[in-house]
């Protein structure tokens, strides 16, 4: 399985923009790979920002992006997204995208995107 990020940019803080991942390759069911977004910012460690359950049933936010953020799938097009809304110049970093057949979405997860830069200038 091969992931595809894309959407970054140059955003304006307050700005929005949604970010896609789109899978290729050997997948059996689409909807049953975990998936997530994971960022990192310069000097930082990658922490995990947002991810969907298998099935669709379960999203998590971290505490930093709820209310702003926006994690969906789209099987039809083996494509999941995040939108991101109002940012804050603190959202800058790489977004990686991630998905595994397990349970759970960790930075030890099979399959990750390229990564796509998220700059918000304030």
């Amino acid at each position: 399985v091969q992931l595809q990020a894309y959407g970054g940019g140059l955003v304006q803080a307050g700005g929005s923009l949604r970010l896609s991942c789109t899978a290729s390759g050997r997948i059996l069911h689409f909807n049953g790979y975990v998936m997530g977004w994971f960022r990192q910012a310069p000097g930082k460690e990658r922490e995990l920002v947002a991810s969907l359950s298998r099935y669709g049933t379960t999203t998590y936010y971290a505490d930093s992006v709820k209310g702003r953020f926006t994690i969906s799938r789209d099987n039809a097009k083996n494509t999941f997204y995040l939108e991101m809304n109002s940012l804050k110049p603190e959202d800058t970093a790489v977004y990686y995208c991630a998905a595994d057949n397990s349970p759970r979405i960790s930075l030890s997860s099979k399959y990750w995107g390229q990564g796509t830069l998220v700059t918000v200038s304030s």
